[in-house]
Formats: C-alpha cells, structure tokens, sequence
C-alpha cells in the first residue's frame, strides 16, 4: 500500500508538472497563431497605394503585426509633438462627452498608463498584507505612494496596493494600506504572478535564508513601534 502510494504520488507530480509546461505554452502558441492568422486583415484598412500587398506578391507572415507596431510607434511620435498633442487632447474631449465611452476610455487609460509607467515603484514591488482580516495575508503589488487628500488626512505615509484575485490576477482591488503594516517580499513581480495564478501550486523559493530572516526582523520592529505609545 505505501509503495502504490508513493508511485500514485509521484505520477500526480509528474503529471502537474507536465501540465505546467505544456499549458501556458500551448497558449502561448495558440495566442501568437491568432496574431499571425488574423494580424494582415490591418492591410484591408489600408489605400491601395500605401498597402504592401500591392508591391508584395506572396505572403510574409506577421508582416501586419509589424505594420501595427510601427504605426503605434509613429503615433507616439506625433502625440509627444505639440501639434500632435493638443490634437489627441481635443480627440479625447469629443471623446469624453459620448456617453458610457468615457469611463471605459478613461479606465483602459490609466491601466496602460499603471502597466507601462516608468515609476521605479509601479508593479515592481511584491508586499504581504493582511488581509481580509488579522492573521490572514494576501499578496499585493504596490503601485505607489498615495497624494493629495488620502495622504494629508492620514498620520502615516500610506501607500497604493493592487490586491489580485486567483486565478485571475488581473482582476482585483485598490487597498490604500500604511506602509508600517506591509511585508516587504524579496520575490519578483514575475514569480509572484505564477504564485497566484497556479493557486499556490508554483512557490518560488527566497533568495536565500537571509531575507526570510531580514523580513521577520522588519515585521517584529514595526510591530513594536505600533504598539508605542
């Protein structure tokens, strides 16, 4: 019986780990397939005069994908000129008055801008907070040092966190938490992404001992600094 087991165990083991290969790179296969398949109906947007298709008599996959790029790159040129940015500001106003467009337009906004954002803080640090209540931790992302009215009402520097849900982690919540009462983890961004979305079955490892210990020192000091009087 504890040999049957044991094989059942391992064979389990293997089999997840089979299956954490060959999942997220079959969709990963299955998502660069679509781009390719789908990626050249961008020339049918085109004139005949500007669409390669007209000089190109055979196919080049991913050619549209390319295409794209590179009109969203001189697109960020033209924005980043004067004349191009005061013309996206008066496209964004019409914009802004068309009912139920604005909030979804302003919302994608400020993901992208959150996502891409240059800010050494922004999604690059992984801190454990409690969460829903005492006792229990969640892992969040911080986002940012919170400003204006948030921070002048509050005592102590209070900081945005990105609380996400598994196994969707790009669902979630905006938690503004003191930085006192936040575990600085020493895992990264992408190691703390495969945690929740495999539910706890991929666990990356510290560092090393030291920052396990560095941590729980940091935690026990600002424990007892809360609790002064």
């Amino acid at each position: 019986m504890a040999l049957f087991k044991s094989i059942k165990s391992r064979i389990k083991a293997y089999f997840v780990a089979g299956l954490l290969a060959v999942v997220p790179l079959s969709f990963t296969v299955y998502v660069i397939s679509i781009l390719l398949k789908h990626g050249d109906k961008v020339f049918n947007l085109l004139p005949e005069r500007f669409n390669p298709r007209t000089y190109i008599s055979y196919p080049i996959p991913g050619l549209g994908i390319a295409v794209v790029l590179v009109l969203i790159l001189l697109t960020g040129v033209l924005v980043k000129n004067y004349v191009g940015g005061r013309i996206m500001d008066i496209g964004e106003r019409i914009v802004y008055r068309i009912p139920l467009v604005r909030p979804v337009h302003s919302a994608v906004k400020q993901l992208l801008i959150a996502i891409f954002s240059q800010s050494d803080e922004s999604f690059k640090r992984v801190v454990l907070v409690e969460y829903p209540r005492r006792g229990m931790y969640a892992i969040g992302f911080v986002t940012g040092v919170s400003t204006g009215e948030v921070q002048a009402v509050t005592d102590e520097r209070v900081i945005n966190i990105f609380l996400p849900t598994t196994p969707n982690p790009t669902s979630g919540f905006y938690l503004l938490v003191p930085e006192r009462d936040t575990i600085a983890l020493a895992m990264t961004v992408e190691d703390a992404f495969k945690l929740l979305i495999s539910g706890g079955l991929v666990s990356p490892n510290a560092d090393n001992a030291d920052n396990a210990d560095n941590a729980k020192k940091n935690r026990r000091n600002q424990v007892s600094m809360a609790q002064q009087p």
